[in-house]
């Protein structure tokens, strides 16, 4: 081999070892507002979906949300018991994002101990994924009108105090997804779930916080 062929080749396998190393995997955790419900084309404008986007080469998002799920499990439809909660597994993410609580504030469901002790185990269900996991939790976006028995009141005094204790207690990283919502309400059609320009600004939050850490 030429010395000429040497000087050209190398620089060549070096860009391409670069561009093929390891992708960061990001399971984002939740219910219908990281499913994307309410979207109009929800496999192109999910946050996860854009998530992905934003971060571009070098990580790949999964969608682990699921419509209408509590993260407790006495709730009327636990996180737990979805195959999604299975495909995080199957998925072995070196980050987790979560985002479950909207749900669980409708009366049927709340039980701010129950909630605190579930969410608590769920962290330490994920920490035993073999990649030991970097866990973000996320505080829910704003219930602009209590609907379907999800209200606001129980976000800001039940759920919010909750993942901010445990994030301490865990050395965990939270994302304020609540305040950052705020003066988007006309922005979340229905007052629960977001459209497209509220889902890319959970997104960009979101991304900031992975790669700044």
């Amino acid at each position: 081999m030429s010395n000429l062929f040497r000087l050209l080749i190398i620089p060549i396998f070096l860009q391409i070892s670069a561009c093929s190393g390891p992708t960061t995997r990001i399971a984002c955790v939740g219910d219908s507002i990281t499913e994307g419900n309410g979207l109009k084309i929800q496999s192109k404008t999910s946050y996860p979906v854009m998530l992905d986007s934003i971060l571009g080469s070098g990580y790949t998002v999964l969608n682990a949300g699921r419509s209408a799920t509590t993260l407790q499990k006495k709730g009327d439809f636990p996180y737990w018991i979805c195959k999604e909660f299975s495909n995080v597994f199957a998925f072995n993410p070196n980050i987790i994002i979560i985002q479950l609580g909207t749900n669980d504030t409708k009366p049927t469901n709340w039980n701010k101990e129950s909630y605190e002790l579930d969410y608590q185990i769920l962290i330490d269900t994920f920490n035993t994924i073999a990649t030991h996991p970097e866990i973000y939790l996320c505080t829910p976006v704003p219930a602009f009108k209590t609907k379907w028995g999800i209200n606001d009141s129980t976000i800001i005094n039940g759920v919010i105090p909750v993942v901010n204790k445990l994030a301490k207690a865990n050395n965990l990283e939270v994302i304020d997804l609540y305040t950052s919502m705020h003066d988007l309400g006309a922005h979340f059609p229905d007052s629960i779930h977001p459209d497209e320009k509220a889902a890319n600004r959970m997104a960009q939050m979101i991304a900031y916080q992975v790669k700044n850490q």
